[in-house]
């Protein structure tokens, strides 16, 4: 069950109260974004994809269910424009049949403040070489403590499936991250 002010936000907001979509917003944004920029690669397109995740949750609103856990929803709707943000890139690269060199850019972390420091920015670096799938369910295991079983009913996709994209990144990131302190390792060693 959700906190009762944000019980009290979502009631407000399904009766249309604008500053309450805002208050949701303030209260949400720096997960989101924090997500987002682990699945979408380039800063102008995370914005896109913030901005159609939080109109998909206004226009949606009516049909969530009060009594279900607010995040896990709001993670939905998430990875599904994630998903279709995706879709509409790998049209438009085959549309225009262009050649895209794909670089990683150095990311603007400072905007939310999400890591501070270099072990971080390592793990951060890490994560980014995942596959999108494998990163997809890392980043909702680690940094939002899902189970294997709700990261398979949040894709819709079988347990099988999510598992082994799980064990493969665990996988990858160990490799990645050998030259990491220790303490840092324990965590990742841990799940």
């Amino acid at each position: 069950m959700q906190s009762e002010y944000m019980y009290q936000l979502l009631t407000q907001m399904k009766d249309g109260h604008q500053q309450a979509f805002h208050a949701m917003y303030d209260a949400t944004y720096q997960d989101v974004y924090r997500t987002v920029s682990f699945l979408v690669d380039h800063p102008q397109d995370r914005e896109d994809v913030m901005n159609e995740i939080y109109m998909q949750m206004w226009t949606s609103l009516a049909n969530y269910d009060t009594n279900r856990p607010f995040h896990f929803w709001l993670h939905g709707l998430l990875i599904r424009q994630v998903q279709r943000f995706r879709v509409k890139s790998w049209r438009r690269f085959r549309i225009f049949e262009r050649i895209r060199a794909f670089s990683w850019e150095e990311s603007h972390w400072d905007q939310p403040a999400v890591f501070m420091d270099e072990t971080n920015q390592m793990i951060s670096k890490a994560i980014q070489q995942l596959t999108d799938k494998q990163r997809t369910v890392i980043i909702l295991r680690f940094f939002h403590d899902y189970a294997l079983e709700e990261i398979a009913t949040l894709l819709e996709i079988p347990l099988g499936t999510v598992k082994s994209r799980y064990h493969a990144g665990l996988t990858a990131l160990r490799k990645n991250l050998r030259n990491l302190p220790p303490e840092r390792m324990e965590k990742i060693n841990a799940y």
